[in-house]
């Protein structure tokens, strides 16, 4: 493991040992995109239209990347993004980001597909994040709810950019399904990988069980391997500001609002009670062609003026990126995929060493720029490209 590691110089390089690792059903999951990928390659192109404007000879001898989100203060200004079945592509994955996570001093956001119960994700050495998709009706949303905060998570996030699934066609080209269907090319695609196979998926078939969808509600949900069974999507549609709004009576904890992109839906989400916003496009996974996160960034900082934490997430790999988004007005970036990769190939030594060359760029360029802190990001260190 350490000698594969080695090999590791960027964020980047954990996806092309992850697709030399992962079946491709799960490698195809976890890099899917919307239909021809536009929206994921707009996200990607947004960095490229700015470019830095350093300060010389600025006594750079302690740099802090230390950050300050919600009244905790974390080490670095990124957090780890919630990503489904993570417990598929990497042993008890969702357990293994969690941990490093929090050893290292950053967030990680439970998702709401997650396989392992959440119950068993949260404590000091866990998460105190989680992220739903609301349930269809109001006892379903008051339910689970109920059961977050009784495991303990204080943070909230609600992705809000689902109201259908997205187009499968790239899912049904790479072999996956939800729940996934036996068959004998799943099988084969598996035997190909015998170190994912015995590592990961026949480790925890033996240790566990065949794997649930565990936090969708207040219930355990579907197995993830299942022949003649469907997930059931449907039953969103209908939800609108209002169910909101009741979350936002019941719960009481940190709310934050995710996969807002136009200024109008930042301004009423602020009104309705949200803590924070998230800037995002779901990864491009959701509407093809959707404008990126950050092309979007300042005309949700304008609508919102300064009165809650503005994140975004979509296509960060380099700490230059990071440090783009802040400059900008960012308070924090999520970064998903690659810590997924990096768990899947390496377990918690991966997410260790992805969190490690993620914050030595921000550290490196930070210094490279002339800023000894985050709060000296500001837009004068940015020119339109």
């Amino acid at each position: 493991m350490a000698r594969r590691l080695e090999r590791i110089l960027s964020l980047e390089d954990f996806e092309q040992a992850a697709q030399r690792h992962l079946p491709r059903p799960l490698f195809g999951y976890v890099d899917s995109v919307a239909e021809d990928g536009n929206a994921a390659r707009a996200s990607r192109e947004a960095f490229d239209k700015y470019m830095f404007l350093p300060r010389a000879l600025v006594n750079v001898s302690e740099v802090s990347t230390g950050t300050e989100l919600f009244g905790c203060r974390y080490a670095y200004p990124f957090g780890i993004a919630p990503m489904g079945i993570s417990a598929l592509t990497a042993y008890r994955g969702d357990r293994v980001l969690a941990r490093k996570a929090s050893d290292a001093g950053v967030p990680m956001i439970v998702s709401g597909t997650s396989l392992i119960p959440m119950e068993e994700l949260t404590g000091p050495d866990g998460s105190d994040w989680f992220q739903a998709y609301l349930p269809g009706t109001p006892e379903e949303i008051d339910a689970l709810l109920v059961r977050v905060e009784r495991a303990g998570f204080t943070k909230l996030v609600i992705t809000v950019d689902y109201a259908v699934p997205p187009n499968p066609e790239n899912h049904r080209r790479a072999g996956f399904s939800s729940p996934l269907r036996p068959s004998l090319r799943l099988a084969r695609d598996g035997l190909v990988r015998p170190r994912w196979l015995f590592g990961t998926f026949l480790k925890t078939l033996w240790c566990h069980g065949v794997p649930h969808f565990e936090n969708n509600a207040a219930t355990r949900g579907l197995p993830v391997l299942a022949k003649n069974v469907s997930r059931d999507f449907s039953g969103r549609r209908h939800l609108d500001w209002s169910i909101l709004e009741r979350v936002r009576a019941h719960w009481k904890g940190t709310l934050v609002v995710k996969g807002i992109l136009h200024p109008e839906d930042a301004r009423r989400a602020v009104s309705v009670g949200a803590d924070g916003l998230i800037v995002s496009n779901h990864g491009g996974r959701q509407l093809d062609a959707t404008v990126a996160p950050l092309t979007m960034l300042s005309e949700v900082l304008e609508a919102v003026e300064g009165t809650v934490p503005v994140m975004i997430d979509g296509s960060f790999r380099r700490g230059s990126q990071v440090l783009k988004a802040l400059s900008l007005g960012a308070s924090f970036v999520f970064l998903g995929r690659p810590f997924n990769y990096a768990a899947s190939i390496g377990g918690e030594a991966g997410v260790e060493k992805a969190i490690s060359l993620l914050g030595a760029e921000i550290e490196r360029n930070m210094a490279l720029l002339g800023v000894t802190c985050v709060e000296e990001l500001t837009p004068d260190l940015l020119r339109r490209h």
